[in-house]
Formats: C-alpha cells, structure tokens, sequence
C-alpha cells in the first residue's frame, strides 16, 4: 500500500471517530422547526455544489477531447475566473434588489446552459458557457449563504445554529463532492465526456424546482438602485474596519485555495515520475489523493464543532490561518520529499474545512444584511484577480507558493486585528451599560 492511499484509509478512520465524538459532546437543536429548516435549506445547496463538483474532473478533457491546443483551454479558463470578476459581481449582486430566491435559480439557470454549450465542438460556443459558468458561480458562493443568514434571522434561531447549519453544509459538501467524483467518472466511461455535464444539468434541474417549491424570497434593499447597492457595500467596506478586515481575510485564503487546486499536482509529483513507464516511480493517483483531500475538509469541519464550543471563530481562527501558511511553506522548504509535502497539503485542507463555517459565521455577524450579496461579491474580485494573474504569467512552483504563504500571512495579521478589535467592542460594552445604568439610577 503506497503513501496516499494508506493516507486516505487513516483520515477516513479520523473523520469518523472525530465525527462520533461531535455527536457525544457538542449540543443539539432540539427544534423542530429549525431542523426542517436547516434540512430544506442543505439539500437545496448540496444539490447546487453536486451540480458544480460533476463538471469540475472532466473539463480539461473535454476540450482535449476537442482537439484544442492547451493555449485554447487556458483561454477558455481564464475566461470563466474573468467572467465571474466583471460580470459575477454585478449580476451576483442583483440578489440585494431582486431577492435571493430569484438569484438561486438564476444560478441554475445559468449554470445549466454552460452545461449545454459543452455539447458543441466550437470554441466560440465553449466561450459563451465558460462566461455563463463564471457568473454562477459568483452566484452560487453569494447567494445562497445570503438567504439562510437572513432567513436564519428572520426566524429567530439561536445565533450559535448558525454555525451548526455552515459547519454541516460544509462536511455535506466534502461527500458530494466525492460522490460527484465518482458518479462523473462513471458516466463519463460509459457515455463520454459530455455526460458529467449532462448529469450536472439534470442536478440543477431538480435544485431549482425544489427552490420553487419550498424556498420564500428575501431581499437586501429591494427599494435602492443597483448603483446604490454598490456605494453601499463599497461605504460599509471603507467604514466598517470589521467588514473591510474579513473581506481581506476571505480573498487572501480563498486566493491562496483556489491556486492550492491548480499547483497541488505539480507539487507532489516528483520528477522522475514524469515517466509513467517507470514502474518503480508510477503517477500519483489523482482519485485517492483528491478523496484524501475532502476527507481533511471533513475533518475540519468537525473541528469547527469542537473549536466553536470553546471559542469564538475570530480567535481561534488566528491559528488556523497561521498553520495554513506553514504548510504551504513546505512545498519549497522541502522540495520533492513527497510525504511531508503530502502531509502538509493535508493540514491545508483540514484548515479549509475550519475556515469556511468559520468565516460564514463571522460574515453573518458583521456584514450589513442590506447589501450583503453585494459585498460578499466585492470580496471575490481580488481572489479572482490573483487567480487570473497566476494563470496568464509563467511563475515558478516555487515562487508561486512562496506568494502563497504572503497572502496566508496577511490574512493571519488580520485576524489578529479582528479579533482586537471585536474584543475591545465587547471590553467596552459593559463600561457603557454601566454608564447608563447609573444615569438612569440618578434621575430616578
């Protein structure tokens, strides 16, 4: 048994025992209410991230499949990150003014004609639903967090169910996305490259009838101008410290994830392994390290759990990020040894699953719920940004990585100055419930 498939069978024998242990210690929603909602509301995003994780493994071999040059692809994937810069953050902040609900199906809407266009062996066509996909998916990771968190509030649950709901849409999302693995590799040997795509539709098919069917709309500001929303989103960043840090914090490691995805392979394949025909040194095995991967979020997302019981997101998120820089140093601290690079890429991971119930968490506390799709959206343009640039410029692995760990730092740093800030806000909370308690004790 080799290093990552022996890896694999290890986190899966963590994941569970650390999933039986939340089960014991951490407390229950006895809600009845609150459970259909959370229920309702997981299916529906869980089907939009099967809808999304079907399309992902067999993208690139589609095209290849096409005939086109690797230039032609690459233009085709820059296309879909700047789609979802320009036009992702307007059409994506059309949520605020036009209601959440409508913005979902939207989502699929869109999404789903991307799908259709992989039929055609054109490029222009292939352009056209690369630039559909790149504006849903700056819907999809807008959007749908914005309706639960209002509705989250309008329904007045516990504030702490909050995080339940992010943690287990989180832990849902690492299956789907294997399952997805597995049911596109299926179809795709069966039926050919097209037909992950055409299971992808038939997923988003049936999200948006469920949306329908058991989804009511909620808004932002649905009476201001869409320019208004975006001076809005744009005041609240600038004058709100606590916004503008977690919005650096968001597009500093969601940058630094999404180049992760695009270099990990280089970064653990050794060179000598470039020669699939030597036996003693086979290609790694793309299927059991990505499941690996997702395994880790997992894990991480059941640490949430445990973390979340003890301390608030804004303090413990402080380690979280600074191991995440640590383990993207490795990479070139420690080039070609593959098992602390293995190893490292997993505590990565791991920090992935804390830090997406964590930062929804947050989010929903400090983003102004008038223009929170806007905002949200404003987060994604330098993350889509750093993407563009590390695609269109030949930048050493090395180097690429060391970028990485500087962003990682940042947003570290700013965690620390968030949780600063938030502490001092509720050191000085009780001085000014005092002040006025004694004001009123002297005029009585």
């Amino acid at each position: 048994m080799d290093l990552f498939t022996s890896g694999l069978g290890f986190l899966i024998v963590i994941c569970a025992a650390l999933y039986y242990y939340t089960r014991t210690v951490t407390s229950k929603v006895n809600d009845q209410n609150f459970s259909r909602f959370q229920r309702v509301y997981l299916i529906v995003y869980l089907l939009a991230m099967m809808g999304d994780w079907l399309q992902g493994p067999h993208v690139y071999a589609l095209y290849e499949s096409y005939n086109m040059d690797k230039h032609q692809i690459e233009i085709l994937f820059i296309a879909g990150f700047g789609s979802s810069l320009f036009f992702g953050t307007i059409v994506g902040s059309f949520a605020d003014k036009y209601g959440r609900r409508f913005n979902c199906i939207l989502y699929g809407v869109l999404y789903g004609i991307g799908c259709i266009t992989k039929h055609f062996n054109n490029f222009h066509i292939l352009m056209f639903g690369r630039l559909m996909a790149g504006i849903a998916t700056s819907i999809l990771y807008s959007a749908f967090e914005s309706w639960l968190i209002y509705e989250h509030k309008q329904r007045g649950f516990e504030e702490s169910s909050l995080g339940t709901i992010f943690a287990n849409a989180y832990l849902g999302n690492s299956v789907v996305a294997i399952m997805s693995g597995i049911i596109a590799q299926l179809v795709a040997n069966t039926f050919g490259y097209v037909a992950p795509f055409d299971t992808s539709l038939l997923v988003l098919v049936c999200m948006v009838a469920l949306i329908f069917a058991n989804w009511s709309e909620n808004f932002g500001d649905s009476q201001a101008h869409i320019k208004q929303s975006f001076i809005s989103a744009l005041h609240a960043i600038k004058t709100d410290k606590k916004v503008l840090l977690l919005g650096l914090i968001q597009s500093l490691f969601e940058g630094s994830m999404y180049v992760f995805v695009l270099e990990w392979t280089p970064a653990l394949t050794v060179e000598s392994n470039a020669n699939k025909q030597d036996s003693s040194n086979p290609p790694i095995p793309h299927g059991y390290i990505f499941a690996a991967y997702m395994v880790a979020v997992m894990i991480g997302s059941n640490l949430f759990k445990i973390l979340s019981k003890y301390q608030d997101c804004e303090e413990f998120m402080r380690g979280v990020l600074a191991a995440s820089a640590v383990s993207l140093a490795v990479p070139f601290l420690f080039p070609g040894n593959q098992f602390l690079i293995f190893f490292a890429f997993i505590v990565f991971e791991v920090c992935v699953g804390i830090f997406w119930p964590s930062m929804g968490t947050m989010r929903g506390r400090y983003v102004p719920e008038t223009a929170r799709s806007t905002i949200m959206n404003f987060f994604r343009i330098p993350l889509n940004l750093l993407v563009v640039v590390i695609l269109l410029n030949d930048l050493s692995l090395s180097l690429i990585f060391k970028f990485c760990v500087g962003f990682l730092l940042t947003a570290c740093l700013c965690q620390f100055l968030l949780n600063r800030l938030v502490t001092a806000i509720k050191n000085t909370k009780p001085t000014i419930d005092a002040l006025i308690t004694q004001v009123n004790d002297n005029n009585l």
